[in-house]
């Protein structure tokens, strides 16, 4: 799958303590794809005890995260 990260992002991953390669993994070997209805795409992972969820537009080419966060929440969205 091709995306790319803005540099908004790549700041909001770094602020969050998310490394790149985390989310390279999240979307190369998610447990779970969710399609929402504007054809957004949340690819989520649990790793150590975490949820990671990334926000994929799929609407653009290449695709472009929106967004990647981590919950400890994970059955609130699995």
């Amino acid at each position: 799958m091709l995306f790319e990260f803005s540099s908004h992002r790549l700041e909001q991953i770094k602020l969050r303590s998310i490394t790149k390669d985390v989310v390279e993994l999240v979307i190369n070997e998610p447990d779970e794809i969710i399609i929402e209805e504007d054809n957004q795409h949340v690819f989520q992972k649990i790793i150590e005890n975490y949820l990671y969820r990334v926000f994929i537009n799929t609407n653009k080419n290449p695709y472009v995260i929106k967004t990647v966060y981590r919950t400890s929440k994970i059955t609130k969205y699995l």
